[in-house]
Order: structure tokens, then C-alpha cells, then sequence
């Protein structure tokens, strides 16, 4: 068996995994808390370490079997930037004085809309959030935006129902997935791309701008629509901070905030701000809350994980791509983003050769549109569930119920894409 083919066979392994893992969690509380088995089995029920765990079985298993140079030399080849990133961005996203800030430009939004509609002022903050917020992804980045949404939906979501939960988390993950796409360095899909296609800012808004604002608009205002009764009844009021924040703390925070998603690229130099954030936050610890530290580590070991086995899945990604026509290439590109995440996916379809410009737009916009559909979809979205996974049963996800509830915001992504898309 090729190396390839023993990636392909275990990434296999590990999708089934992802999709089973509220099986370990029940399995978990069959030991002694507190024992060594129930905290391994209760590991493996993280959704966020599945991959991680694999990609580690994988590297054992490929350095016995073909030899530990060849597969440290392999190990030395990946790229780990996007999970140093992902790490460095969501920490700095969930301080308080940047949720404070996007707390109060929603919660701004929100009052105007108050004033214009006849229409419950929970049921438009669920709006704004779920609608208008993943659009700032755009700006700030999709990790750093559905960090701050988590954060935000964490207060609204107190007992709430199954059904309510599963439409609030797969409607933020598609419409961050698609949210990001307005500019050409937030969105991962894209940004892993953009160079080698030669996209500008313009290129991106110009190209897929309408869909993604008419997508993320008109699928909250869908979701609203069918659960505004049980948004009514159940959704907590979000209220303002009443903390107060000195505005220099603020300004210093968007800065390095800046600096960083300015830095993406550059790991050393992104790495070097964040360090130099900690140190901040160590001396304002008045107006610091707890930083998300091991939540912002599940996500980049997910991320690393994915990596691992990204670039060794060419073999059959390839030929399938190669194959389509634009259409049929951004149906296959939602399909495989399911089970392929999305920026791993457009980085494999970026090496063949020959496509043309149209098929690399449908590759990428294939890509975001999928982005929703399971957890392993979109890199933000791991950051988003290990933010609000203490609302769920067990603290798992049920990745079937998941796709299910993501399916409808994703038909209407397919449907704004096919009347806007150009390819």
C-alpha cells in the first residue's frame, strides 16, 4: 500500500469518526471519572481532535513502514502557517474589549432596525448576528468573525431546544463559510489561492460579491422566519456590556487585531504580535476575561491535522477536477467539501494544470458554499463549536444532524450562486 493510498484510507477512518464521536462520549462515562480511560475515550469524543489523532496514527504508521527520514522530511514540507494563524486570531478575537466593540456595532444595527421594523428586537439580533455578522468575516477574517459570533450566541443560547441549536450552529457555519468571500484574505479557500490565480480585493468582490451578501442575507432571514416563534421563546436578549473599557485598550486591541490579519502570511511576524498581545493582556487583566487558550488549540491542531493528510489526497482529487465542466465542477466542489476541508480542497484544485479561469471560480465557490455542511467543512468552524459545545448534549456534536440542518441554507447558497456565479 502507497503512502497515498494509506492517507486516503485513514482519512477515511477518521471522517467516520468525526461523525460518530457522541459514541465515545456515552462510552467515556462507562469508567471511573477522573480515570485514565474515561479522559482518553472522552478526548476522542472532541470532534476537534479527531484529525489531529488520526494524522498522529498516521505518521507512526508511515515512519515504521516506509522509514522515519522520508516521513520527517514529508513532516518538514507542510505548510503550518493557517493553523498558527487560526490559533493567534481566535485568541485575540475573544478578549473582552473586541467582543465589546462587535457587541456594540451589532447591537447598534440592531436599534436602527428596532426603530424601522414592527418586528421582535430578539428576533432581529438573531438576524444581525446570524445575517450581517458573518459578513464582517470579510473584513476581520472567517476565524476571527465566528469567534466573536460564538461568543455572542453563547449568552443568547439558554436551553434552548435540539432542533433551535443545530439551526443556529450550521447557519453560522454557512454563512461564515460564504460570508469571507467579499475580499480575497479572509475566507481560507481564497486566501490559499489568491496568489497563484492572481485575485485581487476587486477580483473576489467583483466575482462572487452578490452571491455571498444575498446568501448570508436571505438565509437568516429564512431561518427567522421558520424559528421566530422559538427564537421568541427561548433566545436570551443579548444586552450591551456594562463594562467600562478604556478606548485606548480598545484601539490597541483592533490594532494588533490588524497587524496580525495583515501579517497571514507571515508567520514569524504574526507570532511576534501575538506574543507581544499577551504581554498586553497580562498587565490589563482588570479588563481581560478567561482567553480561549485550549479552545484556540483543539482548532489548530484540527487544522494540523487536516494539513497532514491535505496534500497526499492529489491522487484522486486531481483526476476528478480535471474531468468537469464549470457546473459540474462547483456541484463535485460543494459534494467534496463535505468530506475535504474547503481550503485543503482549492489548494489540490489550484496544482492542476489547465483550468481555466471560469473553473477556478467554481472551485472556490464551490468550495464556501459546502462550508457548512459538517464541521471538518470550513477551518473556522471547529472554532465556533468548541465555543458553544458546552450547549450541546455531552458536549458532542452529531455530525448527521448537523448536515441535515445545514442542508437548506446551502440550497439557497447553490440556488444565488447559480443566478450570480460566473462560470
Amino acid at each position: 500500500m502507497s503512502v497515498e493510498v494509506l492517507s486516503t484510507v485513514l482519512l477515511a477512518v477518521a471522517l467516520v469518526h468525526s461523525f460518530i464521536t457522541p459514541v465515545f462520549a456515552q462510552f467515556s462515562k462507562k469508567f471511573k471519572q477522573g480515570s485514565g480511560l474515561e479522559a482518553f475515550f472522552h478526548l476522542l469524543s472532541e470532534v476537534e481532535v479527531v484529525f489531529g489523532f488520526w494524522a498522529i496514527i498516521f505518521l507512526t504508521i508511515s515512519s515504521i513502514s516506509y522509514g522515519a527520514m522520508p516521513m520527517l522530511s514529508y513532516a518538514r514540507s507542510l505548510q503550518m502557517t493557517e493553523p498558527l494563524f487560526v490559533f493567534c486570531i481566535m485568541i485575540l478575537a475573544s478578549s473582552r474589549p473586541v467582543v465589546t466593540i462587535a457587541r456594540s456595532i451589532l447591537l447598534g444595527l440592531v436599534k436602527i432596525l428596532c426603530r424601522l421594523l414592527p418586528v421582535d428586537e430578539k428576533v432581529i439580533q438573531v438576524f444581525v448576528l446570524l445575517g450581517v455578522g458573518p459578513l464582517l468575516g470579510s473584513l476581520i477574517t472567517e476565524p476571527a468573525a465566528i469567534t466573536i459570533l460564538a461568543l455572542l450566541l453563547y449568552r443568547m443560547l439558554d436551553k434552548v431546544d435540539e432542533k433551535l441549536l443545530y439551526g443556529v450552529l450550521a447557519l453560522l457555519f454557512v454563512n461564515v463559510s460564504i460570508g469571507g468571500g467579499l475580499t480575497h484574505f479572509a475566507a481560507p479557500p481564497i486566501l490559499i489561492v489568491a496568489h497563484k490565480f492572481g485575485w485581487s480585493l476587486k477580483d473576489v468582490f467583483v466575482q462572487i460579491g452578490e452571491a455571498v451578501i444575498c446568501t448570508t442575507l436571505v438565509n437568516a432571514l429564512v431561518f427567522c422566519f421558520i424559528f421566530k416563534n422559538k427564537i421568541k421563546a427561548q433566545i436570551q436578549k443579548l444586552e450591551p456590556e456594562h463594562y467600562p473599557m478604556p478606548v485606548w485598550l480598545t484601539v490597541t486591541h483592533l490594532l494588533f487585531m490588524t497587524g496580525i490579519v495583515l501579517a497571514a502570511h507571515q508567520d514569524i511576524i504574526f507570532v511576534g504580535l501575538f506574543l507581544a498581545f499577551i504581554g498586553l493582556t497580562t498587565v490589563t487583566k482588570k479588563y481581560q476575561d478567561g482567553l480561549k487558550f485550549r479552545e484556540a488549540f483543539l482548532v489548530a491542531f484540527f487544522l494540523a491535522g487536516l494539513i497532514v493528510f491535505g496534500s497526499l489526497q492529489k491522487w484522486w482529487v486531481t483526476p476528478i477536477l480535471q474531468a468537469l465542466t464549470e457546473k459540474t465542477l462547483y456541484f463535485i466542489a460543494t459534494a467534496l467539501t463535505a468530506v475535504t476541508d474547503n481550503a485543503a480542497l482549492t489548494y489540490l484544485g489550484s496544482q492542476v494544470e489547465g483550468l481555466t479561469e471560469s473553473s477556478k471560480w467554481a472551485l472556490v465557490s464551490g468550495a464556501i458554499t459546502g462550508g457548512g455542511l459538517t464541521i471538518l467543512a470550513n477551518a473556522p468552524n471547529p472554532a465556533g463549536f468548541a465555543i458553544l459545545s458546552e450547549k450541546f448534549p455531552d458536549k458532542s456534536l452529531n455530525a448527521l444532524k448537523l448536515f441535515l440542518a445545514a442542508l437548506v441554507p446551502t440550497v439557497i447558497a447553490i440556488g444565488f450562486f447559480m443566478i450570480f456565479g460566473n462560470f
